[in-house]
C-alpha cells in the first residue's frame, strides 16, 4: 500500500476502490449512528473515532473484506456466538468479506462496546481544587 496523507474519512473512502466505497460508507454511518458524539478522525492513516480524546474503533478497507480494529477478548466475550462466522485476529482485528452482507447490529454493538469500556477505563476529572 502506498503512503498516504489522508486529511478526512472522505479523502479515505475515495481512495478505495469503487466496489469498496459504498460498503465503507455504509459502516461509517453505522459507528456514526452507534457513537453520535464521537469525533471523526483520521488516526495510522484509516477512519477512527474517538470520544474525550481517545480512540474507540477504527476501520478500514480492502480488496477483498474490510475491518474493525480494536476486537479484544473482553469484548468477543460479550459478543460470544455473534462473532463466530468472522475472522478475528490475535492482534485485534475482525475481517468481514465484501461480498457478504453487512452486520449493522453487530457492528453497531461492537462500537457502543468500545465506547463504554474506553470511558470505564477515563480517569475521573477532578472537581477543580485550586492550587495556592
Amino acid at each position: 500500500m502506498a503512503k498516504t496523507d489522508f486529511k478526512s474519512v472522505d479523502d479515505y473512502i475515495v481512495s478505495q476502490p469503487e466496489a469498496v466505497q459504498a460498503v465503507l460508507e455504509r459502516v461509517r454511518g453505522i459507528i456514526r449512528k452507534a457513537l453520535p458524539r464521537a469525533e471523526e478522525v483520521i488516526s495510522y492513516q484509516i477512519p477512527a473515532y474517538k470520544l474525550d480524546g481517545t480512540a474507540v474503533i477504527y476501520f478500514a478497507g480492502w480488496k477483498q473484506h474490510y475491518s474493525l480494529y480494536p476486537v479484544n477478548r473482553r469484548l468477543l466475550a460479550d459478543l460470544k456466538t455473534d462473532v463466530s462466522a468472522f475472522e478475528i485476529n490475535d492482534k485485534g482485528t475482525m475481517r468481514f468479506r465484501l461480498s457478504e452482507p453487512i452486520p449493522a447490529k453487530l457492528i453497531d454493538r461492537i462500537a457502543k462496546l468500545r465506547a463504554k469500556e474506553v470511558l470505564a477505563h477515563k480517569p475521573a476529572k477532578s472537581a477543580g481544587t485550586k492550587k495556592r
